[in-house]
């Protein structure tokens, strides 16, 4: 394995992305501390997220979203990927994927995710290529895996292959269009295809030996590619035993989830079970407010005074929040991370967490090209 020095590595990232021109390294009158990463502010996109076969479904919607973004002065996108999406595997069907299968690509299916990267970056979107599912793992059910990325070196393997698939297939797109974000929200769970298992954080060696691997073959392909590695437990930790790697973390702006999540279906067994949410003020016994955001965000701005580059890659509110506390509690939290220079991805752009077509009950939207655009919410971006 190459020798990885994590310093020299984002010095010569931050090289790049300024001699490329990006908006980034951006300050404002309330930072405090100086970010290595540049201030990435977007949105996620979903056409990737299920483990269905991709196809070319909703490329035109996509590409009219990617300029609604950047015109509005966004810079930032990010890909979840479920990687059966791009199998040979057909992942609707009842039949169990095999070992073997998680590694047989379907090459028009990777054809559509790199025509998307594309769309986006002529735009001046940085796009973050993250798997959402990996061989092995992911934080949602909905798929059985036949193995444990945690656990099983064969899973190690495959997960390894994919990002040396995506390594040769990016490897001559610059550094300041495209970075890598290797898994989303690793933890450990007693059974995946449990939506409601308890999780527990990965153990942070093995996690390590994970992004060590992953880190070899995409470097050999493209040395100064950024990867990213989110946070433990769910994206909520910062991950110590990976600080001395060439690689940056990603937190999540879902704190506290009694706000982010109200009556989310994936988070409560019985929606009618969560406590009406409240900002600032006690929920379900607790207090909160911009103090304790402030403490939950700590170990993150910690990081960034390390010189270890942070961005927030989700971030955002289901639609069941009332929107006047919804926007109040995500002022004070993009405030936060503003002030430590951390961009951030709304998840998502179009949909229930998102500026257009988000379903809630309180809002006066906006006709917008015939979507209903939640313009305070898009002023509360814009501002931040």
């Amino acid at each position: 394995m190459q020798h990885l020095n994590r310093r020299k590595f984002l010095k010569t990232v931050a090289a790049g992305i300024a001699v490329a021109g990006l908006p980034g390294w951006i300050s404002c009158s309330q930072m405090r501390t100086k970010n290595v990463l540049p201030r990435w502010r977007g949105f996620n996109i979903l056409d990737f997220f299920p483990p269905r076969t991709i196809d070319n479904s909703h490329f035109s919607a996509t590409e009219q979203d990617f300029q609604w973004m950047a015109d509005w002065g966004f810079d930032f996108v990010r890909f979840p990927i479920a990687y059966p999406g791009y199998l040979k595997y057909d992942p609707t069907s009842e039949i169990p994927i095999t070992p073997e299968q998680t590694v047989e690509f379907n090459e028009e299916a990777i054809e559509i995710i790199e025509k998307t990267v594309d769309a986006a970056n002529q735009r001046g979107l940085h796009v973050s290529l993250n798997l959402h599912r990996a061989p092995g793992f992911c934080i949602n059910a909905g798929f059985r895996e036949p193995f444990n990325l945690w656990k099983d070196t064969d899973a190690q393997q495959a997960f390894y292959t994919h990002w040396d698939m995506w390594a040769k297939r990016f490897k001559n797109i610059s550094p300041k269009l495209l970075s890598f974000d290797l898994v989303n929200e690793p933890c450990y769970k007693e059974d995946m295809n449990d939506q409601f298992s308890p999780s527990s954080p990965i153990p942070g060696e093995t996690y390590r030996k994970v992004a060590l691997g992953c880190l070899e073959v995409i470097h050999n392909q493209t040395p100064d590619r950024l990867v990213v590695a989110d946070g433990n437990q769910g994206g909520s930790l910062v991950t110590s035993e990976l600080e001395d790697l060439p690689i940056a973390q990603s937190c999540r702006g879902y704190y506290p989830h009694y706000v982010s999540h109200y009556r989310a279906g994936w988070v409560w067994k019985n929606p009618d079970d969560a406590p009406m949410p409240v900002w600032p003020g006690v929920i379900d016994g607790k207090e909160f407010n911009r103090k304790t955001l402030e403490d939950f965000y700590q170990p993150w701005v910690d990081l960034v005074k390390k010189g270890i580059g942070v961005h927030c890659g989700e971030c955002g509110c289901f639609n069941e929040t009332p929107h006047k506390v919804f926007l109040a509690w995500f002022n004070d939290q993009l405030d936060i991370l503003t002030s430590a220079g951390i961009g951030w991805g709304l998840w998502n752009f179009r949909g229930a967490f998102g500026l257009l077509d988000s379903g809630r009950k309180d809002v006066s939207y906006e006709d917008f090209h015939g979507h209903l655009l939640d313009r305070k919410l898009l002023n509360l971006l814009q501002k931040h």
